[in-house]
């Protein structure tokens, strides 16, 4: 549904999308698991949860997520002292990002409203060169009157902080100083707050048909991006995503997202958008296993999206 998850999630996965949405999840306990894979297989994203009720308001959850390449040839010791080319010298490292969610979410004394936060650990590598340690925070609500669903998402709202430090050998700063690259200096990075805000609606097309629909604004406020709506404070990405549901066991889901505005080389202006669809089937109570097809039309290949969730004592 082309992201459009911040008024409408309602189980495990809600940690990343709007943490308020555990507090809706439909069972004492979830288990969630995601793969995906970027640029034709290159990158991959892996995603573990857990969820489970305190009690009747509250949830907690934990998730574990992993984005990396694996396999990248460092080249940089390809020349021996003598100025040849050794492809024996060639060794393969790994970048890649890891965050821990620490979730909690509760249903307010206000009927329909929720409310959730996460703390966020973060690890991010780069082989043996470069590693960062960063911390954050978010916050969400939901709101769910009749048919309607409402929800906002602050991510990073304290700002996220990675201080990085890097490893080089006198041989390392060797190679960069030849080839003219910039030596490497220990660095703090940050990753400014963005505000997600979202609405949907349910439809009960038949008794055995069903349908969502879901809007999301994805506000961004680090200078003007290449996005629907910008300007030099605020830059607004719309998702829209709708779902049809069979007697509550197939679903057949589509969207569109990433409407922007491209420039060929013939100055020649034209509006982009990036459709995705797929499909989901609950194949017991507690089993239910989903499909995407994302970033079609994407000049950097597809996405192919697994996922995986188990209901415990499912209500």
């Amino acid at each position: 549904m082309a992201n459009s998850q911040t008024a409408i999630s309602d189980d495990v996965t809600s940690a990343y999308w709007n943490p308020a949405g555990l507090a809706n999840q439909s069972s004492d306990m979830q288990i969630g698991l995601m793969h995906n894979e970027y640029f034709g297989g290159i990158a991959k994203y892996d995603y573990a949860g857990f969820s489970m009720r305190l009690d009747t308001a509250a949830t907690i959850g934990i998730s574990v997520i992993r984005m990396g390449i694996d396999d990248i040839p460092n080249t940089i010791n390809l020349y021996d002292n003598q100025g040849n080319i050794n492809y024996n010298r060639i060794t393969k490292f790994s970048a890649a990002d890891y965050a821990m969610m620490f979730s909690y979410a509760r249903k307010s004394k206000i009927k329909g409203l929720s409310y959730g936060a996460n703390v966020k650990i973060i690890f991010r590598q780069i082989g043996s060169f470069a590693k960062a340690y960063g911390f954050g925070l978010d916050v969400g609500v939901q709101y769910r009157t009749g048919k309607w669903l409402f929800g906002a998402m602050g991510r990073d709202i304290t700002s996220t902080f990675n201080a990085w430090t890097f490893e080089v050998s006198d041989e390392m700063k060797d190679v960069f100083e030849a080839t003219g690259n910039e030596i490497p200096e220990n660095s703090l990075e940050i990753t400014l707050p963005r505000l997600n805000l979202g609405a949907g609606r349910s439809f009960r097309i038949s008794d055995n048909f069903s349908s969502l629909v879901a809007l999301d604004l994805d506000m961004t406020f680090d200078g003007k991006r290449n996005t629907l709506i910008k300007s030099e404070f605020v830059s607004i990405d719309p998702k829209l995503g709708v779902e049809f549901g069979f007697k509550d066991i197939v679903y057949v889901r589509g969207g569109i997202r990433n409407i922007q505005q491209k420039t060929d080389f013939g100055d020649k202006k034209s509006i982009t958008v990036e459709p995705n669809f797929g499909v989901g089937v609950r194949i017991i109570k507690m089993i239910s296993i989903d499909y995407a097809m994302t970033n079609i039309g994407d000049s950097y290949f597809y996405s192919n999206v697994f996922s995986l969730r188990i209901d415990l004592n499912k209500k």
